[in-house]
């Protein structure tokens, strides 16, 4: 008979956006995946254009990161909701995998309404587990949004979840923010918090022990412990955009990949992998700088807002750069939104991506594009017939493009062509997500692009596979673990 007990959760809550919660997530669903328990994660509402694709639809990078983590298959009620930036006036929603329809910046009231779908993919994930943990989103502390609050407290309270609340030392004023959280929330919501812990600390913790009472003094809460910097971080997916151009090595003498920063960069951990390989530096270009006029490569990724951004690209003059580069012999590689700019015309006649329209792209490639409603979710197996490669990717995309050069294809999937390639092989693009993560594939491509063996660098998934295990080896040893664990389990408390 099966007990009614409410499964043990916990949610934690930072006290504000890019503090470590996706990553502190990740971490514990492996440490306690690794001692035998069945661990889900969980996270109400995701705000990214960062998404994986699952066998039910999408879902936010990070879940996916974490399911991985707690070795398990991504699933949708993972993150039943995720809202996909499309502009500074609103979002595309995607209900528990599937679009379903857009969210106005100004109209915060109907995320209230997405709730009971919220507790139906949480009580669904529920059954079975022997532990779910919960990530928020931004911070409790915006009491503006807290009446239809369904990413934090208004989650805890509805599903009856403690909570421990994370402060970023690394950014600065973590005192402040842990203690200036306690006194904005009202009594109740404070109350669904049961500790704290500090996160990316540098330097001798021992120094930090009176700031920690000053905390639990102010706040009645105790604290869970101090996480040191993980440097490790660097090879696992990052979820934010802002994270893009931090710790990217230079290396003189490299193979040079330069990705301008577009604002509707999505999927961008297709990236991650070119970060491992010692002879590539990857050179990421904000607003107001000039595209180097050594690259060897250049690659457009995704964007959630093809038109948006190939017009920011215009404004910034990339597009000079990126002709600029290509007559000197350079290449360029366009993955999903980007591939689509390299065409002749991006079509969005239903105004799917924002106002209705369409533009001229750069005409590095003969394709045309045309954003359509129906849209392709799905993991594929991908094969690279040039060096006979094959590995896993995705899609995640509107409408479809075509073209004479569509009859270059520069990889096949299911056995049909995908993609599309100039006649002189220097300008690529492809739908495909995820397909830089397959070693072989990866190494054959940059080499196709060198003329030059290759030095192997690290392989791509073991490095995430250790990087994971070290992150849980690292939290068990400064976290108070058989304590959350137990704030887990008194979730009937609640």
């Amino acid at each position: 008979m099966r007990s009614s007990r409410p499964t043990p959760a916990l949610m934690l809550l930072g006290t504000g956006s890019n503090v470590g919660k996706s990553l502190l997530v990740a971490g514990l669903c492996r440490l306690f995946a690794d001692r035998g328990l069945k661990v889900r994660p969980f996270k109400p509402q995701n705000m990214s254009n960062n998404a994986a694709a699952t066998a039910q639809g999408e879902i936010g990078r990070a879940q996916a990161l974490q399911a991985r983590a707690a070795r398990i298959a991504p699933h949708v009620d993972m993150n039943p909701v995720l809202l996909k930036p499309e502009s500074e006036r609103g979002s595309q929603i995607i209900l528990q995998g599937r679009v379903a329809g857009h969210l106005a910046s100004g109209d915060f009231s109907r995320r209230g309404d997405f709730l009971p779908k919220v507790l139906e993919s949480f009580a669904r994930l529920s059954d079975g587990a022997d532990l779910i943990l919960v990530e928020g989103a931004g911070s409790p502390a915006e009491t503006n949004l807290r009446a239809r609050d369904i990413a934090n407290l208004g989650f805890a309270r509805a599903a009856g979840v403690p909570a421990m609340l994370i402060g970023d030392i690394d950014r600065g004023g973590v005192i402040a923010s842990l203690i200036g959280t306690h006194a904005v929330l009202d009594a109740d919501d404070r109350a669904m918090i049961r500790g704290f812990a500090i996160n990316r600390f540098r330097g001798d913790v021992g120094l930090f022990t009176p700031a920690l009472d000053t905390i639990t003094k102010a706040t009645g809460w105790p604290s869970f412990g101090v996480v040191p910097w993980f440097a490790d971080a660097v090879r696992l997916p990052a979820e934010d955009g802002l994270d893009l151009m931090q710790g990217v090595p230079v290396r003189d003498g490299a193979l040079k990949i330069v990705v301008p920063v577009l604002p509707g960069i999505a999927n961008f951990d297709d990236l991650d992998p070119l970060k491992l390989e010692p002879g590539v530096e990857l050179v990421f270009v904000g607003p107001g700088t000039p595209l180097p006029g050594d690259a060897a490569l250049v690659i457009l990724p995704g964007s959630k807002t093809t038109l948006r951004d190939l017009a920011r690209l215009r404004e910034e003059g990339w597009d000079i750069d990126i002709i600029a580069h290509r007559r000197r012999g350079g290449h360029v590689l366009g993955l999903c939104g980007g591939y689509q700019m390299l065409g002749a015309v991006v079509r969005d006649p239903l105004g799917l991506e924002g106002p209705a329209g369409l533009a001229p792209g750069l005409g590095l490639l003969d394709i045309e594009t045309e954003l359509t409603p129906d849209k392709t979710v799905r993991e594929v197996a991908v094969e690279h017939p040039d060096s006979g490669a094959i590995g896993r990717a995705y899609e995640i995309h509107l409408g479809s493009s075509d073209g004479p050069d569509r009859a270059r294809a520069p990889f096949r999937v299911e056995g049909r062509p995908e993609g599309a390639r100039s006649a002189d092989g220097r300008v690529v693009g492809t739908y495909l997500h995820g397909v830089l993560t397959s070693d072989t594939l990866r190494r054959a491509w940059l080499e196709s692009l060198t003329g030059k063996r290759v030095a192997a660098g690290e392989a791509y998934e073991p490095a995430v596979e250790v990087a994971l295990d070290r992150l849980a080896e690292h939290l068990e040893h400064h976290l108070d673990t058989a304590a959350l664990l137990e704030l887990a389990r008194s979730r009937s408390q609640f």
